[in-house]
C-alpha cells in the first residue's frame, strides 16, 4: 500500500473550490431569486409550501450523507489508512460530496431559479474532477481492493 499524507489525497487547491463554488452559486441564486427574478417564473405555479417541503427533505438527506461520512472518515484526527467500505460507503463512494451536491439541489428546489440551475453542471463537473483525482490516489493506495470496491459501489448513487 502506497502511503499518502492528508492533503496529498485531495484534489490540488480543493479548499478554493469548496469556498468559491458556493459563493458564486449563492450570488447567482440570490440575485435571480430575490432581485431580478429572470428565471423564477415557476415559483408562481409551484406553491411555497411544496418548495419549502422539498427543500427541507433534500437538505435533510444531504445533512445525513455529510454527517455519516464525516463521522466515518474522521473518527480520529488522522486520515484513515484502510479502505472504508461499510456504513454509508456501502451505498456511494463519495457520500460527503454527494451531500454537498444535494445542498445545491435543495436550494434550487426552494427557489426554482433556472439561471442558478444552469450553474449546477459546472459544480458537478468540478466535484467529479475532484472525485476522479481522489479515486486515482485511492487506487494507488489500495490497488485491486479499491478496483473491486469501485465495481460494487456507485461513484455517486
Amino acid at each position: 500500500m502506497k502511503r499518502h499524507k492528508g492533503h496529498e489525497r485531495e484534489f490540488p487547491n480543493a479548499h478554493i473550490y469548496h469556498a468559491l463554488l458556493p459563493v458564486v452559486f449563492i450570488i447567482i441564486w440570490f440575485l435571480d431569486s430575490f432581485f431580478f427574478e429572470f428565471s423564477t417564473l415557476l415559483n408562481h405555479y409551484i406553491p411555497f409550501l411544496i418548495r419549502l417541503s422539498l427543500f427541507i427533505l433534500i437538505f435533510g438527506i444531504a445533512l445525513i450523507f455529510i454527517y455519516l461520512s464525516h463521522n466515518t472518515l474522521f473518527k480520529t484526527h488522522e486520515p484513515p489508512d484502510s479502505l472504508i467500505t461499510d456504513g454509508i460507503f456501502k451505498y456511494t463512494r463519495n457520500p460527503m460530496y454527494f451531500g454537498i451536491l444535494l445542498i445545491y439541489i435543495a436550494s434550487l428546489a426552494f427557489s426554482i431559479s433556472l439561471i442558478a440551475a444552469l450553474f449546477i453542471p459546472v459544480i458537478f463537473y468540478v466535484y467529479n474532477r475532484m472525485v476522479n483525482f481522489e479515486e486515482n490516489v485511492l487506487f494507488e493506495m489500495f490497488g485491486e481492493a479499491y478496483k473491486s470496491y469501485q465495481a460494487k459501489v456507485p461513484k455517486w448513487i
